[in-house]
Protein backbone atom coordinates (compact mmCIF):
# COMPACT_ATOMS: atom_id res chain seq x y z
CA UNK A 1 0.00 0.00 0.00
CA UNK A 2 1.20 3.50 -0.81
CA UNK A 3 2.29 5.72 2.07
CA UNK A 4 -0.39 8.27 1.12
CA UNK A 5 -2.99 6.41 -0.98
CA UNK A 6 -4.87 9.63 -1.83
CA UNK A 7 -1.78 10.94 -3.62
CA UNK A 8 -1.81 8.11 -6.16
CA UNK A 9 1.06 6.54 -8.05
CA UNK A 10 1.68 9.57 -10.27
CA UNK A 11 2.04 12.09 -7.45
CA UNK A 12 4.50 14.96 -7.89
CA UNK A 13 5.88 17.83 -5.83
CA UNK A 14 2.86 20.03 -6.42
CA UNK A 15 0.58 17.35 -5.00
CA UNK A 16 2.50 17.61 -1.72
CA UNK A 17 2.49 21.39 -1.80
CA UNK A 18 -1.27 21.33 -2.32
CA UNK A 19 -1.60 19.38 0.94
CA UNK A 20 -0.30 22.50 2.72
CA UNK A 21 -0.32 25.43 0.28
CA UNK A 22 0.59 27.85 3.07
CA UNK A 23 3.97 26.09 3.16
CA UNK A 24 4.13 25.14 -0.54
CA UNK A 25 4.02 28.72 -1.78
CA UNK A 26 6.94 29.92 0.37
CA UNK A 27 8.90 26.79 -0.58
CA UNK A 28 8.50 27.65 -4.27
CA UNK A 29 9.72 31.19 -3.56
CA UNK A 30 12.70 29.73 -1.69
CA UNK A 31 13.50 27.42 -4.62
CA UNK A 32 13.34 30.34 -7.05
CA UNK A 33 15.67 32.43 -4.88
CA UNK A 34 18.20 29.62 -4.36
CA UNK A 35 18.11 28.16 -7.86
CA UNK A 36 17.47 31.21 -10.05
CA UNK A 37 18.57 34.20 -8.01
CA UNK A 38 21.85 36.04 -8.57
CA UNK A 39 24.83 33.78 -7.91
CA UNK A 40 28.37 33.12 -9.12
CA UNK A 41 27.05 29.60 -9.78
CA UNK A 42 25.17 29.19 -13.04
CA UNK A 43 21.63 27.85 -12.94
CA UNK A 44 22.93 24.67 -14.56
CA UNK A 45 25.56 24.16 -11.85
CA UNK A 46 22.95 24.69 -9.13
CA UNK A 47 20.66 22.14 -10.81
CA UNK A 48 23.61 19.74 -11.06
CA UNK A 49 24.36 20.13 -7.35
CA UNK A 50 20.70 19.48 -6.54
CA UNK A 51 20.68 16.31 -8.67
CA UNK A 52 23.86 15.09 -6.99
CA UNK A 53 22.53 15.77 -3.50
CA UNK A 54 19.24 14.06 -4.26
CA UNK A 55 21.01 11.00 -5.64
CA UNK A 56 23.11 10.68 -2.50
CA UNK A 57 20.13 11.36 -0.22
CA UNK A 58 18.07 8.73 -2.01
CA UNK A 59 15.57 11.19 -3.47
CA UNK A 60 14.56 9.36 -6.65
CA UNK A 61 12.04 11.95 -7.83
CA UNK A 62 14.26 14.95 -7.13
CA UNK A 63 17.31 13.28 -8.64
CA UNK A 64 15.40 12.42 -11.80
CA UNK A 65 13.87 15.86 -12.30
CA UNK A 66 16.98 17.86 -11.44
CA UNK A 67 19.34 15.64 -13.44
CA UNK A 68 17.17 16.31 -16.48
CA UNK A 69 17.03 20.02 -15.64
CA UNK A 70 20.84 20.16 -15.35
CA UNK A 71 21.20 18.39 -18.71
CA UNK A 72 18.99 21.04 -20.31
CA UNK A 73 21.72 23.64 -19.68
CA UNK A 74 24.55 24.04 -22.18
CA UNK A 75 27.23 24.24 -19.47
CA UNK A 76 26.45 20.77 -18.06
CA UNK A 77 27.49 17.72 -20.12
CA UNK A 78 24.77 15.06 -20.25
CA UNK A 79 27.21 12.14 -20.09
CA UNK A 80 28.87 13.59 -16.98
CA UNK A 81 25.52 13.83 -15.19
CA UNK A 82 24.87 10.19 -16.02
CA UNK A 83 28.33 9.13 -14.81
CA UNK A 84 28.74 11.27 -11.68
CA UNK A 85 27.66 8.62 -9.17
CA UNK A 86 29.95 5.96 -10.60
CA UNK A 87 33.05 8.12 -11.03
CA UNK A 88 32.77 11.74 -9.92
CA UNK A 89 36.41 12.54 -10.67
CA UNK A 90 36.31 10.99 -14.15
CA UNK A 91 32.75 11.91 -15.12
CA UNK A 92 33.88 14.71 -17.41
CA UNK A 93 32.95 17.87 -15.54
CA UNK A 94 35.03 21.03 -15.74
CA UNK A 95 37.66 20.84 -12.98
CA UNK A 96 36.05 23.65 -10.95
CA UNK A 97 32.80 21.67 -10.62
CA UNK A 98 34.19 18.58 -8.88
CA UNK A 99 35.11 20.30 -5.55
CA UNK A 100 31.58 21.73 -5.35
CA UNK A 101 30.10 18.26 -5.82
CA UNK A 102 32.55 16.71 -3.35
CA UNK A 103 31.50 19.32 -0.79
CA UNK A 104 27.82 18.66 -1.53
CA UNK A 105 28.35 14.94 -1.05
CA UNK A 106 30.09 15.38 2.29
CA UNK A 107 27.50 17.81 3.57
CA UNK A 108 24.74 15.37 2.56
CA UNK A 109 26.32 12.14 3.81
CA UNK A 110 27.92 13.39 7.02
CA UNK A 111 27.67 17.15 7.65
CA UNK A 112 30.30 17.10 10.37
CA UNK A 113 32.85 15.71 7.92
CA UNK A 114 32.76 18.97 5.89
CA UNK A 115 35.98 20.72 6.91
CA UNK A 116 37.95 23.88 6.23
CA UNK A 117 40.02 21.83 3.77
CA UNK A 118 36.85 21.07 1.79
CA UNK A 119 35.96 24.76 1.71
CA UNK A 120 39.53 25.58 0.67
CA UNK A 121 39.28 23.08 -2.21
CA UNK A 122 36.24 25.02 -3.47
CA UNK A 123 38.16 28.31 -3.17
CA UNK A 124 41.23 26.78 -4.86
CA UNK A 125 38.98 25.79 -7.78
CA UNK A 126 38.29 29.50 -8.33
CA UNK A 127 35.05 29.98 -6.40
CA UNK A 128 34.49 32.66 -3.78
CA UNK A 129 32.64 32.62 -0.46
CA UNK A 130 29.35 33.59 -2.12
CA UNK A 131 29.61 30.59 -4.43
CA UNK A 132 30.28 28.27 -1.50
CA UNK A 133 27.37 29.78 0.43
CA UNK A 134 25.07 29.40 -2.58
CA UNK A 135 26.14 25.78 -3.06
CA UNK A 136 25.44 25.04 0.60
CA UNK A 137 21.98 26.59 0.22
CA UNK A 138 21.28 24.21 -2.69
CA UNK A 139 22.51 21.25 -0.62
CA UNK A 140 20.23 22.16 2.28
CA UNK A 141 17.17 22.80 0.13
CA UNK A 142 17.44 19.51 -1.74
CA UNK A 143 18.19 17.38 1.28
CA UNK A 144 14.89 18.73 2.61
CA UNK A 145 13.07 18.08 -0.66
CA UNK A 146 14.47 14.55 -1.01
CA UNK A 147 13.18 13.64 2.41
CA UNK A 148 9.82 15.31 1.80
CA UNK A 149 9.21 13.36 -1.39
CA UNK A 150 10.60 10.05 -0.14
CA UNK A 151 8.61 10.38 3.09
CA UNK A 152 5.44 10.71 1.04
CA UNK A 153 6.39 7.93 -1.37
CA UNK A 154 6.64 10.15 -4.46
CA UNK A 155 8.88 8.52 -7.08
CA UNK A 156 8.10 9.78 -10.59
CA UNK A 157 9.18 8.25 -13.90
CA UNK A 158 11.45 9.01 -16.86
CA UNK A 159 9.00 10.89 -19.10
CA UNK A 160 7.88 13.03 -16.17
CA UNK A 161 11.49 13.81 -15.28
CA UNK A 162 12.25 15.00 -18.80
CA UNK A 163 9.10 17.11 -19.07
CA UNK A 164 9.54 18.71 -15.64
CA UNK A 165 13.27 19.21 -16.17
CA UNK A 166 12.75 21.11 -19.41
CA UNK A 167 9.96 23.20 -17.89
CA UNK A 168 12.05 24.12 -14.83
CA UNK A 169 14.93 25.16 -17.06
CA UNK A 170 12.69 27.27 -19.29
CA UNK A 171 10.33 28.77 -16.70
CA UNK A 172 11.89 28.43 -13.25
CA UNK A 173 9.91 27.63 -10.11
CA UNK A 174 7.48 30.52 -9.65
CA UNK A 175 5.02 29.57 -12.44
CA UNK A 176 4.19 26.55 -10.30
CA UNK A 177 2.52 28.91 -7.82
CA UNK A 178 -0.47 29.20 -10.16
CA UNK A 179 -1.08 25.50 -9.76
CA UNK A 180 -1.38 25.88 -5.98
CA UNK A 181 -4.39 28.19 -6.38
CA UNK A 182 -7.76 26.57 -5.70
CA UNK A 183 -9.72 26.04 -8.90
CA UNK A 184 -11.64 29.19 -9.82
CA UNK A 185 -9.54 31.45 -7.55
CA UNK A 186 -8.33 34.74 -8.96
CA UNK A 187 -4.56 35.18 -9.22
Amino acid sequence: MAKFPKLGEDAAVLDLFKMSPEAGGPLLHLHEAIMRGPSPLSEGVRELISAYVCGIAGGRYCQGVHAETAKAYDDIPDAAVDAMFDDLEGAGFAPEIVPLLRMAGKLTRDPQSFTEADAQAVYDAGWDEQALHDAIMVVCCFNFMSRLLEGHGVEGRGALFEERGRRLKDEGYLPLLRQLQPEGAAE
